[in-house]
């Protein structure tokens, strides 16, 4: 109470008193401080009951004015106070020893507010950015002190500084070049920055205590009124123990980037918005554009272990099983709005708080990466790679135990969705399936184990390994990235030497000019075909309604396959007594075609700047001697596709949707490969096509062993759609159900090729 109304009072006196030149008001403040240190014996009250702060607010509120009079880029006389006179320097050092007791809060404020307010660049200055750097070091030192809201709005007016003007970060990276020929690497620091250096740290040197603590022989103004204060002060302070040489901290680990590493402690802040914000000024400088600033922020500090360090602990910290559904319907994280109670969740479930913290934590790593520096991008997410996906998530991907294989699949999936950040994605995929790009052979197969071994496991016993790892490569296969598709399928689809190259003959030539395709097989002579009837097919004035209209640049024999051929011959691959969706309204094949134009759209999209070729590789320039091996990936996805009949359901709709993704991609040898069934198959080959005849033509056989087989289908199909309740087991459900997904899944098929031919028709 007696120092507010000593304040009180000391606010009345100066409104009375006669108004005072700036300076000499600004100086009359300053004194008034640095008399409490001279005069005053108890140093345990705290600051708040001392004149302290108001002195510091009326020198900021003189040094804003007196900018406000002059014009823009002129430094007053209070400023040039302030910068020869070392104020910061002082004030720093009366910071560090926290006298009085909150002094570190105050002096923290000053500085946050001096950057923030003054409009003219102060941080090129060395008697600033020098003991700002200081002051830096002094941020997040301990956690969850009372100057942690100070310290971190302090830090972040920083960042925002060197984010408005980057090239200001090269005054705090000055320790760099010093580190650097400790180390004997002279050759890259040429001699005008070393001169530079030497006149800096002789600078430096004579700066150790601020000119007016450090009694100076050379008398200014206020030792002048004051003659026997610098040596009083400074011998106080020295009493406090509280004297900051810069050499002392010369051997601090990764002192030249101190920014980065008070802003990485602050990160741990119990405290959550204090985190946030210290996630938020990383952000800032991990953006800047300066290289200088990027290599040391990768290199000399450990941003990317604590990066990579964190995400492995907290991922670590989830429990051994959780379940893949929880894994993959949790809500959408943002690292920025971490905030979980588990009392008010009612959908909590085991590790739920832990798994958010994980996510949350890898969005940020991924956001950052995102905003980086192309250089600091690139080494941030080679070390997530490194030290998390490799070194945490490929021993837990690679190991025998069922459940720890579906939980890790599910982080993996989960993360596969999550990822943004181009750069990231890119060391994931590499991670995933490895870096070749060569055409795949049986003897290499096991080139990449963790590829091989996720790829394995689509085709694992456990049918909830083999959905969850089939999902993680559908949503894989979603992201834009080229080398995932090349990898997967493309590299061995590249030759077409899964078909079979036969020279037109003058007769065959005759042939195709009538519609027809030499060699290739009319499925309506195909044994397998005899049943169809005409209202299974679309007919010719049908097609002309629905397909794209002949024109000069796109002739309707242009070589390929007519597509109402195509179309026909997906629709009629399921025979009619195993057809159950034309008795359902609703669910004809007409229903795909909104979603495979949509879809087409997007790959589209995605795939516009890989510069894909628009028609197939000649076949005379292609190598048809070499062996046809359809890739690992696709050999696991036809035996899959083979077994349809023998299948969970939920198993059969995660392979047929990965199929159907792999057939939307614009390339021409992966239409051709899966969408044609016309293609001249090489001798030993297989294709989707080929694969499904086959499915069919053991289904024909099958139906014939099962009594009322037509009608417990319509039933089965009723109860998937919800449309009959559920009643007694049928007898061959599995296969019941595998035929449903074969003959939706024809129906998809049929949809695609038509909405690729006719966007690719389209003048």
């Amino acid at each position: 109470m007696f120092s507010k109304f000593t304040s009180i009072l000391q606010h009345a006196v100066e409104a009375l008193a006669p108004s005072l030149p700036l300076q000499e008001d600004f100086v009359y403040h300053w004194k008034a401080i640095t008399h409490y240190y001279i005069e005053t014996s108890d140093d345990k009250a705290p600051v708040t009951d001392t004149n302290i702060p108001s002195h510091l607010e009326q020198m900021l509120d003189i040094l804003i004015q007196e900018e406000n009079e002059l014009d823009f880029g002129e430094t007053g006389p209070c400023m040039e106070y302030l910068l020869h006179h070392k104020i910061l320097e002082t004030l720093y050092t009366l910071g560090k020893a926290d006298c009085p007791p909150g002094m570190k809060q105050q002096v923290l404020a000053f500085y946050t507010k001096l950057l923030g307010r003054i409009r003219q660049p102060l941080l090129p200055h060395i008697n600033v950015h020098r003991p700002v750097q200081k002051l830096i070091r002094l941020c997040g030192e301990v956690l969850a002190t009372p100057t942690e809201n100070e310290e971190i709005q302090f830090l972040c007016i920083v960042c925002a500084k060197l984010k408005q003007d980057p090239y200001l970060v090269n005054f705090f990276l000055e320790n760099k070049l010093k580190s650097l020929a400790s180390k004997g690497e002279s050759d890259i620091v040429t001699e005008d920055t070393l001169k530079g250096q030497d006149s800096l740290t002789t600078d430096t040197r004579q700066a150790c205590l601020p000119e007016d603590l450090s009694g100076s022989t050379e008398p200014t103004e206020m030792e002048d009124d004051l003659p026997h204060q610098p040596d009083d002060l400074s011998t106080r302070l020295d009493q406090l123990n509280v004297t900051s040489l810069p050499e002392a901290s010369a051997s601090r680990p990764h002192q030249d980037y101190n920014l980065v590493n008070s802003l990485l402690n602050l990160t741990r802040s119990p405290d959550g918005r204090i985190a946030v914000k210290a996630c938020e000024g990383l952000m800032l400088l991990v953006s800047l554009p300066e290289p200088a600033a990027a290599k040391c922020l990768t290199q000399s500090t450990c941003l990317c272990e604590l990066l990579t360090d964190r995400l492995a602990s907290l991922y670590k910290a989830l429990p051994q099983s959780v379940d893949p559904l929880d894994i993959e319907t949790v809500e959408a994280i943002n690292w920025g709005l971490d905030s979980y109670s588990h009392k008010e969740d009612a959908s909590a479930f085991p590790g739920k708080r832990a798994l958010i913290s994980f996510l949350s934590w890898f969005d940020y790593c991924d956001q950052l990466i995102k905003e980086a520096q192309k250089s600091a991008a690139v080494a941030l997410a080679r070390a997530v790679r490194e030290r998390f996906f490799i070194g945490v998530m490929e021993p837990q991907l690679m190991q025998t135990s069922e459940m720890g294989i579906l939980t890790s699949t599910a982080l993996l999936h989960r993360i596969v969705r999550q990822v943004t950040s181009d750069v990231l994605l890119q060391e994931m995929v590499s991670f995933i399936l490895g870096e070749q790009r060569e055409p795949e052979t049986l003897v290499e197969i096991n080139r990449h184990p963790l590829r091989h071994r996720l790829i394995e496991h689509c085709d694992h016993i456990s049918d909830e390994i083999s959905i969850m790892t089939l999902r993680m490569f559908e949503h894989l296969l979603q992201k834009p990235n080229e080398h995932i598709l090349y990898n997967l399928v493309l590299r061995n689809l590249e030759e077409r030497n899964y078909t079979e190259y036969k020279p037109l003959c003058p007769e065959d030539k005759d042939v195709v000019e009538n519609g027809l395709i030499a060699g290739a097989v009319d499925l309506e002579e195909d044994p397998l075909f005899t049943d169809l009837s005409p209202e299974n097919t679309l007919s010719n004035q049908e097609w002309l309604s629905s397909s794209p209209p002949t024109t000069p640049e796109h002739p309707k024999n242009d070589g390929k396959t007519e597509v109402h051929k195509i179309v026909n011959s997906f629709l009629c691959l399921v025979p009619d007594e195993a057809k159950s969706s034309y008795q359902v309204e609703g669910t004809g094949y007409d229903t795909y075609l909104r979603d495979a134009h949509r879809q087409f759209r997007d790959y589209c999209s995605i795939c516009l700047r890989w510069e894909w070729p628009g028609t197939p590789k000649a076949l005379e320039k292609c190598n048809l001697e070499a062996a046809f091996f359809e890739g690992h990936f696709l050999k696991v996805l036809f035996d899959r596709m083979g077994r349809i009949l023998d299948q969970p359901y939920d198993v059969n709709l995660q392979v047929t949707s990965v199929l159907s993704r792999l057939s939307l991609f614009p390339h021409p040898h992966i239409h051709e490969y899966l969408l044609d069934p016309y293609v001249n198959l090489a001798s030993g080959c297989r294709s989707l096509f080929s694969v499904i005849v086959r499915v069919v033509g053991d289904l024909m056989v099958r139906i014939q062993r099962i009594p009322d087989f037509t009608p417990k289908l319509l039933l089965v199909r009723k109860r998937l759609l919800g449309l009959e309740p559920e009643g007694p087991m049928i007898d061959h459900m599995t296969l019941l159900e595998g035929v449903i997904v074969l003959e939706e899944f024809c129906k998809e098929l049929a949809a695609i090729a038509f909405v690729k031919y006719h966007t690719s028709s389209t003048p």
